[in-house]
């Protein structure tokens, strides 16, 4: 009968680490062989791992260092070709019958061959009389085969395990739903000879309906038991049957104990534990025994568990420690190589000190044994992330940096040429808007070599400058109108400091709104004053936006938070928003980059050269401003997705 012996108050002194098998830990990896060099870092991070070496000098790659030594021992060795038609043979095999060590022995036997080959063949590569620098491993057709052969393997062991998981899923519904009409049988004390047999059934059928997750099994079986206990306990059964199931659930759990005492002479600490866990899983599908014997036999097994656990702790608890370790100096590395800036490295000198930083990590982490199995693979694929972007960052900046700023000078030159062609029209106000557009063109274009820079910017502005020379001579009956904007302006921003800070706040705000209306009506006022007064205005504006609390930016940031609460759960809007804003965010980076290397470039002394400066400074501090709205956005989406 399928009845549980122990008390609600009992299972809340089983600690997890009793009934739970662990995950499989890590072997630690063998020392590093080979160096990591710049030429060859796609080579090294093949098979995502960096390449170690074993006992025997062959490669292995960092997850299959895992697998027991016993395990890796062939009687003798494969061929190439043997291992592929073995490959073969597995990948036509359903996920069950799939051997994972199996798969990763004939895998290291594959690369151990390989490697050997590449050896040779560098050797004789060099013995002919050329560069090491410039040997490039030949191909392996069988090596591209034993990869789709690997794959067609992985996906049918994935399909295997997605299986099982589907089945747990429902046997765990269906466990639940016994139990929920159990607990309906429970509660109706007026029916217990009608409710009997059923009882039967359903414990049965709880018996036979499998495994469920891992992480349900504990409550479920709780839950079971009370469930159980309660029919027993307040239904009353008869007293004949449920002393038989009690003198038969005792035998059995009796078996039990002995077998898990004798768990303590196995020499193999993790096959006792195994074994215990599932006497454990036997111990749950048996019922329960008489009241006055639960205590007694339940704390026999108990301490007989007690005992294979803390053998099983303390074997692994030296390991669990290292991997700690060895983790905590993974992730040292990764964020160390992380902060390396790609985007600031603007000459060779750099670029070549962070090369050696990369190595100098590399190095490092071949050193380094595993991690927890749960961390090890993901800290390898980000750290190999982090190398492979910065070599084909470097590789592209040295390929390009020469064209791009030859390609640049020939486009200042041409702009300096129509500079030079516009100078001395009197069209003002055409002129004036062509020669601003070139200007907005030529902070469009990247730096050139710096030989050229100071001679075709000072042969550009020099142009510039003498049409608006010449434009400000022509049209000084303009400045009385500035003038009079001045003033205008002047007025406004007395307006705005004479609100008083009891005004009430919807009078304050549609006062600032009307008086920021007429601001943006008025024309242009004297340049040497334009700063000041703008300055000014955007001091006491802010000041009144910040005592009587508008807010502009903040509400459209909480509407955008209002749409994202709208999209949660819908994973393909929520990614679709992100895409968009992170291509909106690279973009504003790329242009505060440009304007940042141009201003580097800058040295004038003229007045519309300062004017020109300063107002890309502006915009740099806008697009920042942009930038920082941009990643509250990302930040926003990512915690509800």
């Amino acid at each position: 009968m399928e009845l549980r012996d122990q008390s609600s108050a009992e299972l809340e002194n089983i600690r997890p680490e009793e009934v739970s098998l662990p995950a499989e830990v890590s072997a630690d990896a063998p020392a590093v062989t080979d160096s990591v060099v710049e030429s060859d870092v796609n080579e090294v991070c093949e098979n995502e791992t960096v390449p170690v070496g074993n006992a025997g000098g062959e490669l292995v790659s960092e997850p299959e260092a895992s697998a027991s030594v016993s395990e890796s021992v062939v009687e003798r060795p494969m061929t190439k070709e043997e291992v592929i038609a073995r490959l073969e043979e597995i990948s036509s095999r359903s996920g069950a019958d799939v051997s994972r060590d199996e798969v990763t022995r004939l895998r290291q036997a594959f690369h151990a061959f390989r490697k050997n080959e590449l050896i040779a063949e560098k050797g004789a590569f060099i013995a002919d009389g050329n560069d090491e620098k410039d040997y490039l491993p030949s191909l392996d057709p069988l090596e591209e085969r034993m990869t789709v052969l690997l794959n067609i393997i992985k996906e049918a062991k994935a399909e295997f395990i997605a299986r099982q998981d589907e089945e747990r899923r429902a046997n765990l519904a269906r466990k639940r739903d016994i139990i929920r009409e159990l607990d309906e049988m429970a509660a109706d004390t007026d029916n217990v000879n009608r409710h009997f047999p059923r009882f039967r059934e359903l414990t049965q059928a709880f018996k036979d309906a499998g495994e469920v997750p891992p992480t349900d099994a504990t409550d479920l079986w709780r839950d079971y038991q009370a469930a159980v206990e309660r029919f027993y306990d307040q239904l009353k059964v008869n007293k004949d049957l449920r002393d038989y199931d009690f003198k038969k659930n005792l035998e059995m759990k009796q078996l039990l104990i002995e077998e898990a005492e004798k768990l303590e002479e196995e020499a193999d600490v993790v096959t006792a534990f195994r074994r215990l866990q599932d006497l454990h899983e036997k111990w749950r599908d048996v019922g329960p025994v008489a009241k006055e014997l639960r205590d007694e036999i339940w704390n026999r097994f108990k301490e007989a568990s007690a005992i294979i656990n803390k053998k099983y702790q303390a074997f692994f608890e030296e390991r669990k420690e290292r991997e700690r370790e060895n983790e905590e100096k993974k992730t040292s590395i990764c964020e160390r190589v992380e902060k390396i800036d790609i985007t600031s490295l603007a000459n060779h000198s750099s670029w070549e000190q962070a090369t050696k930083e990369i190595l100098a990590a590399q190095e490092e982490w071949k050193k380094l044994g595993f991690a927890s199995k749960k961390v090890n693979n993901a800290l390898f694929a980000r750290f190999r992330k982090t190398c492979d972007d910065f070599f084909t960052a470097k590789g592209d900046y040295f390929r390009q940096v020469r064209d791009m700023r030859t390609s640049n000078l020939e486009r200042k030159t041409a702009l300096c040429e129509r500079a030079e062609a516009l100078k001395d029209s009197t069209d003002w106000k055409k002129t004036a808007d062509a020669i601003t557009e070139l200007q907005k063109e030529w902070k469009t274009i990247g730096p050139v070599d710096k030989k050229h820079s100071d001679i075709i910017w000072r042969r550009f502005i020099d142009a510039c400058d003498y049409f608006f020379e010449c434009r400000k001579k022509a049209t000084s009956g303009q400045r009385r109108t500035e003038r009079e904007n001045l003033k205008n302006k002047e007025e406004i921003i007395k307006t705005l400091k004479a609100i008083a800070d009891d005004t009430p706040r919807d009078e304050a705000i549609a006062k600032v709104k009307e008086l920021q209306n007429a601001w943006q009506a008025i024309g242009h006022v004297p340049f040497r004053d334009k700063d000041r007064v703008n300055e000014e205005y955007r001091t006491v504006v802010g000041n009144l936006y910040e005592h009587f609390d508008i807010r502009e930016k903040r509400a459209r940031m909480e509407a955008f938070a209002g749409n994202i609460r709208e999209m949660q759960g819908d994973g393909n809007r929520l990614g679709r928003e992100r895409e968009r804003l992170v291509r909106a965010l690279e973009q504003k980076r790329a242009e505060i980059k440009t304007y940042e290397n141009n201003l580097g470039f800058f040295n004038v002394t003229s007045k519309s050269g300062n004017a020109l400066l300063r107002d890309m400074e502006r915009k740099i501090d806008h697009l920042k401003e942009d930038l920082k709205a941009l990643e509250e956005k990302i930040r926003l989406i990512d915690q509800n997705i």
